[in-house]
This record gives C-alpha cells, structure tokens and sequence, in this order.
C-alpha cells in the first residue's frame, strides 16, 4: 500500500491544503464527478476550511457540467465527458462561478461499466486552474468504486500542491 492509499494518513492532505492556501490567503473551488464530492468532504472535515473553500459543484449529468460550469456542449461531443477538455472547461468554470484563486477539477469512469478501448474504466482526468495557468493530468486508477475515489481525491489534491512551488 503507497502512502497516499494507507488509511492514517487520510486528512493529512486535505489539512495541508487547507492550511498552504489560508497561508497564502488564496481560495479554492471544486468541480467533481465522478468522486461525487469527496473532495469537497475531505477538505470541509479540516477545522478552518471556510476561510479558503468556497464550494463546489457535483457535476455527475452533462447537463450540469454546461448549466453550472459552463462547459461547451461542443466540447462534450467533441471530446466526451471523460476528457482533457471537459476537465478544463470544468474547473474553469468553477473558479469563475465561484471567483476562486484556484478550481480543481475531475472527471473520470469509474466502472464497472462505461469503459472504451481508448478510455478503460479507471481513466481519469483532473485539472487545475489558477493564474499560474492550467494543469491537466490523466491517469488510470483502476481500483473499485470507493478506492477509485480515495485515490482520485488523493491525486487532485496532491497536483494542487503542485501548484504551490510555483507561488
């Protein structure tokens, strides 16, 4: 088991987060999928995450994904729900709605079913956006549903870290 899946260090991340934006007095917004709000709730499990979430939108139909994130239904049938694009669009979207300093993003199959030749069960797309620019990373978290949404959160919160050695 990794460190990032081994159950003492669940909320480690999240307190992290949390306490690198409240530092640098930066805000956050989500725009979740398929992990259905699991981020939102690692983060609002952390004491004093108001002073840095703004929300988040669970963004399960693609009908919510354009009403709410102002997601193109060009690029949704262009590119699916599963894609780079979408997850741009998406947390675009959300750190606009929001006015956020920083949105992430995440969108993916978590299976059983869904899955293509070209897009298995467990592809994933997480993106972050900010005015460093846009992150995108794909990855392939084949794991069943919970797990894949333990390791998805994981993944999304550790690429926003990322972002901090920028800052």
């Amino acid at each position: 088991m990794s460190k990032s899946e081994d159950p003492d260090r669940r909320g480690k991340i999240e307190a992290e987060v949390v306490r690198l934006l409240a530092r640098n007095k930066k805000t956050l917004a989500l725009a979740e999928s398929c992990t259905g709000g699991f981020i939102a709730n690692g983060i609002t499990n952390v004491p004093g995450a108001s002073k840095i979430f703004l929300g988040g939108v669970v963004a399960y139909s693609n009908g919510v994904k354009e009403q709410f994130l102002g997601v193109r239904p060009e690029t949704l049938k262009k590119h699916g729900a599963v894609s780079e694009a979408v997850a741009r669009e998406m947390a675009g979207g959300a750190r606009k709605k929001f006015g956020a300093d920083f949105a992430v993003a995440v969108t993916g199959i978590a299976g059983p079913g869904g899955g293509t030749k070209s897009k298995p069960v467990g592809t994933v797309f997480i993106a972050i956006v900010s005015d460093y620019g846009t992150l995108v990373r794909r990855s392939l978290n084949c794991f069943e549903r919970e797990k894949f949404k333990r390791v998805t959160a994981n993944q999304a919160l550790k690429l926003l870290l990322s972002q901090f050695t920028q800052m």
